[in-house]
């Protein structure tokens, strides 16, 4: 799934960038209103993240275009502006969400997987069914995983790394395997980053991160899903 940013500040757009890629999202960064439009022309993004104030067209300006091209990309406001009034012009010119800065990590990526699950329950897609692992339902259209009344957000990669698990049931999964079919071929391995990545998954997923069930450690190995 493809992200457009349009945020002039280079700090807030790089933080994004590194926010949902870590989510598994593909990402394009705008520096203004103009690279906006420009970018989504050529690149068809499935979400759109608007800052409000950039330099030139302001980020109301790139909604209303975009609109105008395209009435189901959702589109989510992000600015310093925390007016009333912002937040309805906003949402009558087209924009699916809004949020405000400064904002956290958490909040971010529970906003975009919001959206997303909009989107996917909207398409009525089917790409990849759901599936048990232990006790644990994984929903991949909804970006979620339920343990009986409890929801459990997920994100893209998330959901991938269950998956690989799951349809490799009993066997260990190497770094590389992991990084090649949940990151992309392109992606340049790091064992820590997988690693964290893994370790912020038990702590959502599992009964005890201490003694996960689901995704096991396999010492000098990788990691193994036992079913």
């Amino acid at each position: 799934m493809k992200i457009l940013i349009a945020e002039d500040d280079a700090n807030t757009r790089s933080g994004l960038i590194e926010i949902l890629e870590n989510e598994g999202y593909e990402t394009l960064g705008a520096e203004n209103g103009q690279q906006a439009i420009e970018q989504f022309s050529a690149e068809s993004p499935d979400l759109v993240c608007l800052d409000i104030m950039m330099p030139g067209l302001s980020g109301y300006d790139v909604c209303r275009e975009i609109r105008r091209r395209n009435q189901k990309v959702p589109i989510l406001f992000i600015s310093a502006k925390s007016e009333e009034i912002d937040k309805v012009l906003g949402l009558e010119i087209g924009a699916d969400d809004y949020i405000v800065k400064p904002f956290g990590v958490k909040e971010v990526i529970a906003r975009i997987h919001a959206i997303v699950r909009r989107m996917r329950v909207t398409e009525s897609s089917a790409d990849m069914p759901s599936f048990q692992m232990d006790d644990l339902e994984v929903v991949p259209d909804e970006l979620r995983a339920y343990r009986g009344k409890e929801i459990i957000d997920l994100g893209p990669r998330d959901v991938k790394i269950l998956d690989l698990l799951y349809r490799n049931k009993g066997k260990v999964l190497d770094r590389n395997t992991l990084f090649d079919e949940c990151w992309g071929l392109d992606y340049m391995p790091n064992s820590r980053s997988l690693d964290q990545h893994i370790s912020q998954l038990r702590k959502r997923i599992e009964m005890d991160p201490k003694a996960p069930s689901i995704i096991r450690t396999v010492h000098n190995a990788g990691y193994r899903y036992e079913g």
